[in-house]
């Protein structure tokens, strides 16, 4: 008894002639009429009955037929997955992450990934963005969330040649380094989208209303600052507000983490920017005094390499971006 026999079977059954059964299966009607003597012999049960009209299922010959489809379905359904295994996509996809899971709706993404390209094993870091753009333009990322956009995406030249990627971009040369980025242009190398404008305010200690309330930023500077490594999006804001007034920050902590930033702050260390959400929640809560002369723009977005753009596993990632910040 094999998938061909109970084929056979099933044909018959359908066709009631052993005739017709023979031509819908591209054999000869002595060839049909021998597998189906067999299957009798195997099962030791008569499974049809001749007549004038044709063949007729006894009743065990109906008791198994459903059984045969199901056989011959399960067969059908193996062959359509191994089928559709050679066009899913498949490899690993390393997705830079930044800030937190909610705010970038990462569960989302991944979800949609997951159902769209189940083949696609994903591995996640959690970085400062600026760490995600240079680990892109080295090949050691895929894609990541980044905060910035086409006009605040910006690098300097780094000291360190072996670890820079450089891009022609109008006048200048753009050196891509996780501890070099700065303001220049997005370079042309990188894909970007932006899924989402926000505002970062500045956040004082409880207490501070006097001190940062009606100031403008030169007032500010002269405060202390909880500073951030150069990769991080705070650096790049801030730096693109002091520079141009000629002041340096006066800066008292070094942080990579935007809890940890926050911390300090309630702590009374010093002023740090925070998102407006978060802002304005702990403003509400905790007593802490939002600046209310200053604020800074951002965009978080989606970025990958254009020459990566079309390879399947990146442009899953990029497919099911859209899906979920449609």
């Amino acid at each position: 008894m094999d998938i061909q026999t109970l084929r056979i079977f099933a044909a018959v059954a359908r066709e009631g002639n052993l005739s017709r059964a023979a031509d819908k299966l591209a054999l000869t009607q002595p060839a049909v009429s021998l597998q189906i003597k067999g299957l009798q012999a195997a099962t030791g049960l008569t499974l049809f009955t001749r007549s004038a009209q044709g063949m007729n299922l006894t009743r065990d010959g109906a008791a198994l037929l459903p059984l045969a489809e199901k056989v011959l379905a399960a067969q059908g359904d193996f062959k359509n997955a191994a089928a559709g295994l050679h066009t899913q996509v498949r490899g690993q996809l390393r997705i830079g992450t930044i800030l937190d899971p909610e705010f970038t709706r990462l569960g989302a993404f991944l979800k949609v990934l997951v159902e769209t390209a189940p083949q696609v094993e994903t591995e996640l870091r959690q970085l400062m963005s600026g760490d995600v753009l240079a680990q892109i333009d080295r090949g050691e990322l895929d894609v990541g969330f980044y905060l910035g956009g086409p006009a605040q995406a910006r690098a300097h030249p780094a000291s360190s040649q072996s670890n820079r990627a450089t891009a022609q971009t109008g006048r200048e040369k753009v050196g891509i380094d996780s501890g070099a980025i700065q303001r220049l242009d997005l370079a042309p190398q990188f894909a970007f989208r932006e899924l989402m404008h926000f505002t970062y305010r500045v956040l004082a200690p409880a207490g501070w209303g006097p001190r940062v309330l009606g100031k403008d930023w030169k007032a500010l500077a002269a405060l202390p600052w909880i500073a951030t490594p150069p990769a991080s999006a705070h650096h790049r804001l801030l730096a693109g507000v002091f520079e141009p007034l000629c002041v340096e920050p006066r800066r008292v902590a070094m942080v990579d983490q935007e809890a940890s930033m926050l911390d300090l702050v309630k702590s009374g260390v010093g002023l740090s920017l925070v998102r407006d959400s978060i802002a304005m929640r702990e403003s509400q809560s905790a007593g802490l005094v939002i600046a209310d002369q200053v604020s800074l723009q951002s965009v978080l977005g989606f970025v990958s390499l254009h020459t990566q753009r079309q390879a399947p596993v990146v442009a899953s990632a990029w497919q099911a971006l859209d899906a979920v910040w449609c």
